[in-house]
């Protein structure tokens, strides 16, 4: 296809929104957005005792958490440019520094300024109209900050 973007091997090509990015020294983290496993992309998201069997969370390393003040189930503040979502934190060791991950298919829940509290990471994400002009790309670069009470 002679597409650099599509190399007939495969290849690695860093995400449009990287650490390597400008927009890193603002936004430090690399959001991801990963299945669900009590959900299939939307469905079920509505069905309140599965909500709280397993809650939305954003998991963030212990490291990264200790560094903003953040402990394990405490209400954080996730935001770019492009929105903000009220989230509880799941600390762990488990997934690497620098990386956060916030299950897709959550329903957005604005509030009057905008702030999503239904968790929904697409509050965050941004579409490419070249290469796809509907869907939200999947990463991108956020910052995290322990929410205050409004």
């Amino acid at each position: 296809m002679n597409d650099p973007g599509i190399p007939p091997i495969p290849k690695y090509i860093e995400s449009w929104e990287n650490p390597h990015d400008a927009l890193a020294t603002k936004y430090p983290l690399q959001l991801i957005t990963t299945h669900f496993k009590r959900r299939a992309h939307t469905q079920f998201e509505r069905i309140p005792w599965l909500k709280e069997l397993i809650p939305q969370a954003i998991s963030i390393n212990s490291e990264d958490a200790k560094a903003r003040g953040v402990e394990n189930g405490d209400k954080v503040r996730v935001f770019n440019d492009r929105g903000e979502v009220r989230i509880p934190a799941y600390v762990t060791s488990r997934i690497m520094p620098g990386v956060v991950v916030i299950r897709q298919g959550a329903w957005y829940e604005g509030d009057e300024r905008g702030v999503d509290g239904g968790c929904s990471p697409s509050t965050l994400l941004g579409g490419d109209k070249e290469s796809c002009p509907t869907a939200a790309k999947a990463t991108n670069l956020v910052q995290i900050e322990k929410a205050r009470e409004v």
